[in-house]
């Protein structure tokens, strides 16, 4: 599964036919290696995420599978929001057939709000779908660093590149949202807000990025058992399993990797910074779970 951008640009039809085909030999060579298995009945291994919270990490994880079981890299897009290049928001029925094209072991990954029909698909079987979380002073700096010198075609790199000459600025920009650019970029918490109906989803295994470094074996055991609970069928004992998928974080393979880890945000942000986002993202951080309150 590649990776290009976290909100890809639009495709011509006959390359998603192209990925759709190369989808195809996957499926088939996969069948022939666990022929045992059936692809018939398998769960969707899904990484959703807020942009610029661990998304390659998570899928680096879920691509594992292939390796320990009749999973399938489906290779297709990923289904997202908004358009990369004109910030479109894409509709509901757009969404709905880009999750509809996924099959039984498939891998796929988005950035989706937590909408009805995206929750009613994705909780549900045969979907395994994992939702993970970083803490939003990281994301604010990783979104600015990737608009402004990963992604000279996403919707906001002119507004970042030009409208603003200093990081700190930029940083301010992302926190409290810029109403007046073309499109308009939504304040930090706005923009977080609609993903928040994933968190208490008894059916979706939340996951916080940090954990990949402080505690991965517990984290890479939470993330196969609810594979498994989906009815994913193991070629191999678990703690090999563990192994395996441990053996594929590997985060400077991204193309969208620039630095990693947690708590940058502490040498990032100055006092203004802090003020800005207390005053305009109020409680996001308590409520994430990383911090116990706004006195931080």
């Amino acid at each position: 599964m590649r990776h290009k951008s976290s909100r890809p640009l639009r495709q011509p039809s006959w390359m998603l036919k192209a990925r759709l085909a190369r989808r195809l030999l996957r499926r088939l060579r996969q069948q022939i290696r666990y022929a045992r298995f059936s692809l018939r009945g398998l769960p969707i291994l899904f990484a959703n995420s807020f942009p610029k919270s661990g998304t390659h990490l998570l899928t680096q994880v879920l691509q594992a599978f292939t390796e320990i079981g009749p999973a399938v890299d489906s290779g297709l897009p990923a289904v997202v929001m908004y358009e990369g290049d004109s910030g479109r928001l894409r509709s509901e029925a757009e969404i709905i057939a880009d999750l509809k094209r996924f099959l039984p072991g498939d891998i796929g990954y988005g950035h989706l709000h937590a909408f009805s029909q995206a929750v009613e698909i994705l909780a549900a079987p045969p979907f395994a779908t994992y939702f993970i979380l970083r803490d939003p002073r990281d994301v604010a700096i990783s979104h600015v660093h990737y608009v402004t010198e990963m992604e000279p075609r996403h919707a906001h790199y002119r507004l970042f590149a030009y409208e603003f000459s200093t990081f700190e600025e930029r940083l301010a920009a992302t926190i409290t949202g810029v109403p007046w650019a073309d499109p308009p970029l939504p304040g930090l918490a706005d923009r977080f807000r609609p993903y928040l109906g994933w968190l208490n989803n008894p059916h979706v295994l939340t996951l916080q990025y940090e954990a990949f470094f402080a505690d991965r074996q517990s984290i890479l055991r939470a993330i196969l058992e609810h594979a498994i609970k989906r009815g994913f069928p193991l070629s191999q004992d678990l703690e090999g399993a563990i192994r395996v998928l441990a053996s594929h974080i590997q985060p400077q393979r991204s193309p969208t990797f620039r630095k990693g880890g947690a708590g940058g945000w502490r040498e990032a942000f100055s006092p203004q910074h802090k003020k800005l986002f207390k005053e305009y993202c109020p409680d996001i951080v308590a409520l994430l779970g990383y911090e116990k309150d706004d006195n931080w």
